[in-house]
């Protein structure tokens, strides 16, 4: 169902990059703060039945159905965006609902990926959440999303390219970050969690298996408890580490069509300190380099201290 506003959603190409944006013309006209209770708690607009986790289509779409439009200036944005509600509890979190709750979010995500894959429109699925008001989320109901693109976003498809030309950088990286131990966060033996030595985010965690598997849908039972234990550990680490709730944006990175893609999860939290920002400046964004005010070892014992 799409939403009201102007024109619907549209791709138009930088000229100057060659990359995609998306034109989302409609999403200006959404409800960013509903007046007549939690549309995410049961028997709210978008959960009109009890539920464990949940998945529908967004009311207020960056891609919609359709076939594929020939490449051009201008072209419809087509593809897939869903809402994912990890739980029916309003005041959770993704991190307070322990191992078995994660682990059947993880199930959903798997089972969204691949289901979206199977569609001609659809060629990268990307999982996300933006959890907090200080990265933009309007609904506190503990939930994320799901696009399904039509192309290859510039992000994971630069992370294939360094795995083309370098091979698989992270099956190198789990274990020798494992090994030195000084930005780890969390590691269960089959899952790691760390703060990259280049993180471009105060407190920006990845987390990988050790194991190369390629997308959520390739992980097994053992694989997905170990996610969703190390999910968990990480994010209540997050929240001890300034006692209070701390915002995140989380992505998912795993393969398109093929296993070239080494799965992993991005965490990256905008606080540098309880009280403080980290904001982007125009010198990063101009430049496309990030200048992280906090050293990752440093944030790292902080998060295993927390």
């Amino acid at each position: 169902m799409t939403g009201r506003g102007d024109r619907g959603p549209e791709l138009r190409l930088d000229p100057l990059t060659r990359e995609w944006v998306m034109i989302v013309g409609d999403r200006q006209h959404r409800p960013n703060l509903p007046d007549d209770g939690c549309p995410f708690c049961v028997g709210g607009l978008e959960a009109p039945e009890p539920y464990d986790v949940r998945s529908f289509t967004n009311r207020w779409p960056a891609l919609v159905p359709g076939s594929i439009e020939p490449d051009g200036a201008r072209t419809p944005a087509r593809g897939a965006a869903e809402v994912v509600l990890y739980t029916s509890q309003h005041d959770a979190s993704l991190g307070s609902l322990g191992v078995a709750g994660v682990r059947k979010v993880v199930d959903l995500w798997a089972e969204r990926t691949t289901a979206l894959l199977t569609r001609p429109e659809v060629e990268y699925v990307l999982v996300f959440e933006n959890r907090g008001r200080d990265v933009g989320a309007t609904i506190d109901h503990p939930h994320g999303q799901i696009y399904g693109f039509g192309f290859v976003p510039p992000v994971p498809r630069r992370e294939l390219e360094v795995t083309d030309a370098c091979g698989c950088p992270l099956c190198s990286l789990v274990p020798e970050e494992a090994a030195a131990a000084t930005r780890v966060v969390a590691d269960d033996g089959a899952w790691l969690a760390w703060i990259p030595a280049a993180s471009p985010w105060p407190y920006g965690t990845i987390l990988a298996p050790r194991a190369h598997v390629a997308g959520l849908a390739s992980l097994d039972d053992a694989g997905r408890d170990s996610l969703a234990a190390t999910l968990v550990e990480v994010l209540e680490r997050y929240d001890r580490l300034f006692a209070r709730p701390f915002p995140y944006m989380l992505w998912i990175h795993q393969q398109p069509a093929d296993d070239r893609a080494h799965l992993h999860v991005h965490l990256a939290p905008p606080r540098r300190e309880a009280d403080t920002l980290r904001y982007v400046a125009a010198a990063e964004v101009g430049s496309g380099t990030y200048s992280n005010p906090v050293v990752p070892e440093t944030a790292a014992q902080a998060l295993r201290d927390a």
